[in-house]
């Protein structure tokens, strides 16, 4: 197999990623390192068309005589009995505003991934290339990013002053005095409110919630026709209206002396009778 990829990225600089195995291993596109295994050591998954397969081994990548760099593999199927081995060869070919990678090797496998068509297989692959050569130009664009910068030079005139109010050393300059913080009006307690409600009006919204909860649980299980026609409880109920007639002391008496009355003249008419 035989692939070049264009960067837009030195040789030198993609030399100086490719002698370091820890920047490599960040470049492999989806490689999962495994804690304390070689630098290029992991789980690596390959999309192929519709189907995954996960990979896990180890790469030892080594320069050889010139320019090229030998690229020597060995993994196995995380889930199954595949396995696969790769020997690549990679070689650096300048080129105007950048360079190209060249990528000449072999690889053989068996398991899941020789059951799936061969032109995914080999797109894939493809892929997986293309985006590898990718992440080297950018590990090396990123080291040179981080290198820091010189500052601009000084005009002429103001050479001398420059130096004469500069420190000699920032790390043995006085640090400025600490600016004491101004207490935050957030974090002050809030008073309460001298237009609360008082003791009383609070209990009585106490008794008229106890009371609408009371009137909840007596409706609960009742049909809709006995709560329209139930009558009222609590704070709704009608309260009757007060009497205002009361019936004079005189009238209080009156049934009683009837009563007196009639029993009198019974009694006096059965006494006439037995005189007789």
């Amino acid at each position: 197999m035989e692939h070049e990829v264009f960067v837009p990225v030195p040789a030198e600089r993609l030399r100086e990623v490719l002698d370091d195995p820890a920047r490599v291993a960040r470049a492999v596109p989806g490689l999962q390192q495994d804690a304390g295994a070689e630098p290029v050591a992991g789980r690596l998954k390959i999309r192929v068309g519709s189907h995954s397969v996960t990979y896990r081994g180890a790469v030892r990548v080594s320069r050889r005589d010139g320019d090229a760099y030998a690229v020597e593999g060995e993994a196995e199927e995380s889930r199954g009995s595949g396995s696969v081995k790769l020997s690549l060869r990679i070689a650096l070919r300048a080129a105007e505003d950048g360079c190209t990678v060249v990528y000449d090797g072999t690889a053989s496998a068996d398991g899941r991934i020789k059951d799936l068509p061969a032109d995914a297989v080999e797109s894939a692959v493809t892929r997986l290339l293309d985006r590898f050569a990718e992440h080297l130009a950018a590990a090396a664009t990123g080291a040179n990013d981080e290198a820091p910068t010189p500052p601009p030079p000084a005009p002429s005139g103001q050479g001398t002053e420059a130096e004469e109010k500069a420190p000699a050393d920032p790390g043995l300059t006085e640090e400025p005095p600490a600016i004491p913080e101004r207490p935050s009006v957030f974090g002050a307690d809030v008073p309460p409110s001298s237009l609360g409600p008082e003791a009383g009006e609070d209990q009585e919204d106490e008794e008229d919630i106890a009371e609408a909860a009371h009137a909840r649980r007596t409706m609960i299980g009742r049909s809709a026709e006995e709560v329209d026609h139930a009558p009222p409880r609590g704070r709704y109920a009608p309260v009757p209206a007060p009497q205002t007639v009361t019936p004079p002391a005189p009238l209080r008496w009156a049934a009683p002396a009837a009563a007196l009355a009639v029993a009198s003249a019974i009694v006096a008419v059965r006494a006439l009778r037995r005189r007789r």
